[in-house]
Order: C-alpha cells, then sequence, then structure tokens
C-alpha cells in the first residue's frame, strides 16, 4: 500500500464533498464515504519517511489556501475513478512543486509519475469501481453544483497500510 502527502480540506468544503459522497452512495454508486477523507493527493511514493513531517511544517503553516472543485474527470476505461477536478492555480502548482522538491529525498524508492510536477492531475475522488450503466447517474448527482469554492486547511502524511493519518503542522 501506498504512503502520500496530501492537502485536507476545512470543514465547510469536506461537508461539500461528503455530501456529494452520500448522496453518490444513495444512489448505489461505490463512493468515498465513510471510509476516507477528502484531500487533494500532492506525492505519492511506496515509502515515505515520518522525518519529512518536519520539512513540510513551513509548507503547512502557510495554509490555507483557496480551491476551487471544478468540472468531472474519469480515470480508467472501465469500473473507473470518478473525480472532479481542481482548479489549477499558480498558488496551487507553486505548492505541488514545493513538497516534490521539499520531500523527494524521504520518499522510496522515487515518487510515483502521475505525482511528479507537469504530470500531476489535481483532483478529489468522489467514488470508485464507477461502471458504465452507472456513469450518467454519477454525473448528475457528483457533477453539482457546478463549481465548488472552498478551502484547503491543512497537509497530511498518509500511511496506506496502516491507514494512519499524520497532521502536519
Amino acid at each position: 500500500m501506498v504512503h502520500s502527502i496530501e492537502l485536507v480540506f476545512d470543514p465547510d468544503t469536506e461537508a461539500a464533498i461528503r455530501r456529494i459522497w452520500g448522496e453518490l452512495a444513495a444512489a448505489g454508486i461505490p463512493s468515498q464515504a465513510p471510509a476516507s477523507r477528502p484531500h487533494v493527493t500532492l506525492s505519492v511514493a511506496e515509502h515515505i519517511e515520518s522525518d519529512v513531517d518536519a520539512v513540510l511544517r513551513p509548507i503547512a503553516r502557510r495554509l490555507p489556501l483557496s480551491c476551487t472543485i471544478g468540472a468531472p474527470v474519469l480515470f480508467g476505461r472501465s469500473n473507473v475513478v470518478f473525480a472532479r477536478l481542481l482548479v489549477p492555480t499558480g498558488d496551487l502548482l507553486a505548492l505541488h512543486a514545493e513538497v516534490h522538491r521539499l520531500c523527494g529525498s524521504h520518499l522510496s524508492p522515487a515518487p510515483m509519475s502521475n505525482s511528479l510536477p507537469n504530470k500531476w492531475t489535481a483532483h478529489v475522488t468522489l467514488a470508485r469501481r464507477v461502471g458504465g450503466g452507472q456513469l450518467g447517474r454519477a454525473l448528475r448527482i457528483a457533477g453539482r453544483p457546478l463549481q465548488i469554492d472552498g478551502r484547503f486547511a491543512g497537509l497530511r502524511r498518509w500511511e496506506g497500510n496502516k491507514r494512519v493519518e499524520h497532521l502536519i503542522t
């Protein structure tokens, strides 16, 4: 299981995403609820050393950061991951690049290529394993509102193998 560095949302933004998760689940679409926490992944590797937290504290102290959750996006070909894109502002892209610059030596064996600057698609996952027959319904539910204006409130290191969150403060 992978480890990651992630942005987490403020309570209002998290509530808006959890509302969508709940509506998807009520419609029989396999949403992220309640097992996860809404987040945007910045970097992913097989292992991330815990001492990266101290290196990333200055970035965490710069939060909150405004964000805009925009259009739906699908990852995969069948039984897709259904997500919504984050509008890639200069501030978000700079923060992402700085996280990679600071934490690269703490990741092993190396960050996964789809999380690297210039290859990263900023998104928040809404549902996994969505089949073709569910896509229209998922889009009607999760595509509204068209835009969510929110805020990132924190930074965390996620240990996927233990399912443990380490808030970086």
